[in-house]
C-alpha cells in the first residue's frame, strides 16, 4: 500500500520522504492557501522532493478550462498529477488530458458508480472521500470495498486513492481492503506511530537499564 500525504506543508513532506513512508502527495486549492505561498512555488518544490506523483488542482469548472490548467501544471514537474472534480466536465477533461499523456486524478467521488465512471473514462487515479460520508452518517469506508470489488472484476488501470482520512482505523482498514493508496493529513500520519503500550514498554526499558547501572 502507498501513502501519499494530504498537505502543502514541505518541512512534514520532506521528513516522511526522508522516512521512506512519502509515495506521494495530495493537494488542493485549500491546503496550498493554507501553507502560505504560491501554488507554482510549492508545487515544483514539492515535486522534486517526493518519489511519487504530486495532485494538483485548479479552479475551472468546464472541461476545455481544465485541459488548459492540467496541460500548464504538466509542465511544471514529471510527476505532476491533475486533480479534476467528479463531473461530467471533469470526465471529458480527464480522458483529453490521458490522451495526452498527463496523468489525472478523479476527486470528490462518494458512490461507487462515481467511482466506475472515472475508471471508465481512463482516469489514473480515483479519489473516494471516506471522512465526509462519515459525517453524514454514511459508511465511507463501505464505499471503498465496493469499488475494490468493482474494480477487481475488470482490468481498469485506475487506482484507488483513499482521501478524507481521519484517523489511523481508516488507514488501516484501507489496506485490508487491498485499496492502491491512502493519501493521509499529517496529524493522522503522526499517529500511525503511536500505541500507548509502546510507550510504555520504552519507558519500562529505561527504567529497567538505569537501574542496572547502578
Amino acid at each position: 500500500m502507498k501513502f501519499f500525504l494530504d498537505t502543502a506543508d514541505v518541512g512534514k513532506i520532506k521528513a516522511a520522504v526522508e522516512m521512506g513512508m512519502c509515495d506521494g502527495v495530495t493537494t488542493n486549492p485549500t491546503i496550498i492557501m493554507k501553507s502560505g505561498r504560491g501554488q507554482r512555488e510549492v508545487v515544483r518544490e514539492i515535486a522534486a522532493l517526493v518519489p511519487g506523483p504530486v495532485s494538483v488542482e485548479g479552479i475551472s469548472e468546464d472541461a476545455d478550462g481544465m485541459v488548459k490548467e492540467g496541460t500548464e501544471f504538466a509542465k511544471w514537474a514529471k510527476n505532476i498529477v491533475v486533480k479534476v472534480p467528479m463531473t461530467k466536465e471533469g470526465l471529458k477533461a480527464a480522458r483529453i488530458l490521458e490522451k495526452k499523456g498527463i496523468k489525472t486524478n478523479v476527486t470528490l467521488v462518494f458512490s461507487a458508480n462515481q467511482a466506475l465512471l472515472a475508471a471508465k473514462a481512463g482516469a489514473s487515479y480515483v479519489s473516494p472521500f471516506v471522512g465526509r460520508l462519515d459525517d453524514i452518517s454514511e459508511d465511507g469506508m463501505q464505499l471503498i470495498a465496493d469499488i475494490m470489488e468493482i474494480f477487481s472484476n475488470y482490468e481498469f488501470k485506475t487506482e484507488v486513492i483513499v482521501a478524507s482520512v481521519r484517523d489511523p482505523v481508516h488507514v488501516v482498514d484501507a489496506a485490508r481492503m487491498g485499496a492502491h493508496i491512502a493519501t493521509i493529513p499529517p496529524d493522522v500520519f503522526e499517529k500511525l506511530f503511536r500505541h500507548p503500550l509502546t510507550d510504555r514498554g520504552i519507558a519500562q526499558f529505561k527504567e529497567d537499564y538505569a537501574k542496572s547501572k547502578k
